[in-house]
């Protein structure tokens, strides 16, 4: 089937309701026949890019090993062998706050019971 070419023919824009050169209308993404002066791209947002989903876990997996280190030469070593502290931070005990009402019972105490030295190879660590 043959259409006209449209040389003369008048177009009315659904945007503005105003006439125009057939030849000069165009098709907008939602199907609206309008103008070329008027035409709108269709914004990026509306064609959200496709993402996969992220990963769950990891391949072949494997639970960390925990043991308590066990005393060995009368030292605290892992299963190793290699010399670990260990810190007793069970409350109460030497790093409880004791307090009567805003001031502390003894804070000079509580400091010193705060304070950690150890000893690593040649080095000595003091925090406090």
């Amino acid at each position: 089937m043959a259409y006209a070419k449209g040389k003369y023919a008048q177009s009315i824009s659904d945007r503005s309701g105003q006439a125009f050169p057939y030849r000069e209308m165009v098709k907008e993404w939602n199907g609206s026949w309008v103008h070329i002066s008027e035409f709108e791209a269709k914004h990026p947002q509306l064609d959200p890019k496709y993402h996969s989903a992220d990963p769950q876990a990891i391949w072949n997996a494997r639970a960390q090993r925990f043991q308590q280190p066990e005393i060995v030469n009368g030292v605290r070593a892992d299963s190793g062998g290699r010399p670990v502290g260990v810190a007793n931070l069970t409350l109460p005990g030497d790093f409880a706050y004791l307090s009567t009402g805003m001031q502390p019972e003894n804070g000079s105490l509580q400091n010193r019971r705060r304070q950690l030295t150890s000893l690593i190879n040649r080095v000595t660590v003091v925090i406090s």
